[in-house]
């Protein structure tokens, strides 16, 4: 393999992309915005769920109840009567109904168990789930609070010390924020070398390398040393900017440790991506086969819900994917600060598995070029 060859034609193929606005827009996008709207909107933390109370009792323990519903948890509560309240729920308006029914307070003070009904929109199913453990325990502090006459603590027999390590605010957008990165990594090194073959095959100039003095070896190897450095210069990107200076991340461990897991990730990744793109031939097809692979990797791999969560039968199947040990690596480096010494059983199954999907890949890409 001549490196010189292999040098100039990477060249070639980073000022293909820089040349299509397309792709160019793909990567500014996934690297900024798509990053920001993760850790900002799609987090699991209540935040100002929308909340509606039918007030039948008129008592000073219901208004207080309801004026224990405040911001940021939840919106300021709105007063309905009991007919609006399951058409408000119907329309999508409501995610809490409270009905406070009349004689509760006079009930309560009467020493019997008076019932309070809440309904709770399930399909907003990130806030019902949180949300409605909330509301329980605000009621049960206010009416607690309220027949002790005071405010106060309630006492227990022993005390639950709770120290939340590595997100000490149990800020969901963190997370989402920097597997967000870790999916943009994987989506765009399967995109950008795919898409760097078939661009060459619908422009003709893949004829042209054919009868240049180059190897397929050296073909492929500069499609996936170009593509894999533009995702890497974007994730340091993203990283310093976005989640260090925009967003505010406190990120623990060595960026230099985690760049170079990455580099493993997008030699395995970009190989998947030249396998596929041999595969399909044309983009419309890449797209297609991208639904079926992209898909699958990345919601189980450990990204969006915990590994251990899943059928055993998934957990074993998904190590033979990078980018599941790759997950396991960006949080274990940033996240909790780990070293090599701790990640490099998933640096090793990264190179593994890069080295076979390169073999696996070059075989086929010699017969994509006959």
């Amino acid at each position: 393999m001549d490196l010189a060859n292999v040098l100039q034609l990477g060249i070639k193929e980073i000022r293909g992309l820089i040349r299509d606005p397309i792709m160019m827009g793909l990567i500014l996008f996934s690297f900024t915005f798509q990053i920001y709207t993760s850790a900002t909107s799609a987090v699991e933390t209540l935040n100002r769920a929308p909340i509606a109370v039918v007030d039948e009792d008129q008592s000073p323990l219901s208004t207080r109840i309801i004026e224990a519903f405040q911001p940021p948890y939840f919106t300021e509560p709105t007063m309905i009567s009991v007919a609006e309240m399951d058409r408000r729920m119907d329309e999508g308006l409501d995610t809490f109904a409270l009905d406070i029914p009349p004689g509760f307070q006079r009930d309560l003070l009467a020493g019997k168990r008076p019932e309070i009904q809440l309904n709770v929109d399930a399909t907003r199913m990130a806030q019902a789930f949180s949300g409605a453990g909330y509301v329980q325990s605000i009621i049960a502090a206010e009416i607690g609070e309220f027949q002790s006459r005071y405010r106060a603590d309630t006492a227990t027999a022993a005390d639950l010390v709770l120290r939340a390590r590595f997100n000490p605010s149990l800020n969901g957008g963190w997370f989402q924020a920097v597997m967000g990165i870790s999916n943009s990594v994987t989506l765009l090194a399967l995109i950008l070398s795919g898409a760097a073959l078939i661009r060459e095959r619908e422009h003709g100039t893949i004829e042209h390398l054919l009868v240049m003095p180059v190897t397929p070896l050296e073909i492929m190897v500069s499609k996936i040393w170009s593509m894999s450095l533009v995702v890497l210069l974007g994730t340091a990107f993203s990283l310093v900017v976005m989640c260090e200076w925009v967003l505010g991340i406190p990120l623990q461990g060595s960026m230099t440790l985690f760049l170079a897991g990455t580099a493993l990730h997008l030699f395995a990744t970009a190989s998947l991506g030249i396998f596929l793109a041999t595969v399909a031939g044309t983009m419309p097809q890449f797209g297609l086969l991208m639904m079926l692979v992209l898909l699958p990797l990345q919601v189980l791999s450990g990204a969006q819900t915990p590994r251990e969560s899943m059928p055993q039968i998934v957990q074993d199947i998904m190590l033979a994917a990078p980018n599941t040990h790759y997950v396991i690596l960006s949080q274990s480096v940033l996240f909790r600060g780990a070293g090599l010494d701790v990640v490099w059983p998933q640096m090793l199954a990264l190179a593994v598995i890069g080295a076979a999907l390169f073999a696996f890949s070059l075989r086929h890409f010699r017969g994509f070029l006959k």
